[in-house]
């Protein structure tokens, strides 16, 4: 079975806040491309209204999301006046610790929003060779 771990969190953009908020995301992507090398995958939609905002990052394993969250947890307290964060969601096997990290995020920016999670059943991973203009 695949270690991989899919995290989704879905916030509702607070009124007025969609241009700060998404100069505010390009730099959360940023510094977690510059200190997050084991992540596969980090990216950011927002519904074409600009009243949602979808964050869906791939990890290889529960440890690389454990350090997202505490690398990039820091980062979080400045999108609570910009978000309020829906719901998170986790495909896969997350720690205990990963848990605990998401139902904090929950709480600092959507009031215990619901984090659910849903284990692998059946799948694969398949994953291209990697390219980066990066040197």
């Amino acid at each position: 079975m695949s270690d991989t771990i899919v995290y989704l969190d879905t916030s509702v953009v607070r009124a007025g806040a969609l241009e700060e908020l998404k100069e505010s995301i390009k730099e959360l992507v940023d510094f977690v491309h510059a200190h997050e090398p084991r992540l596969i995958s980090y990216n950011v939609y927002f519904s074409d209204d600009g009243t949602r905002m979808t964050i869906v990052h791939v990890h290889p394993d529960a440890a690389s999301l454990e350090d997202h969250m505490e690398v990039a947890g820091a980062v979080f307290r400045r999108f609570v006046g910009l978000v309020t964060l829906s719901s998170i969601q986790i495909y896969g096997e997350p720690s205990e610790k990963v848990l605990q990290q998401s139902r904090e995020k929950a709480r600092l920016l959507g009031s215990g929003a619901a984090v659910s999670v849903d284990a692998l059943h059946a799948g694969f991973t398949r994953l291209p060779a990697i390219r980066t203009s990066d040197p």
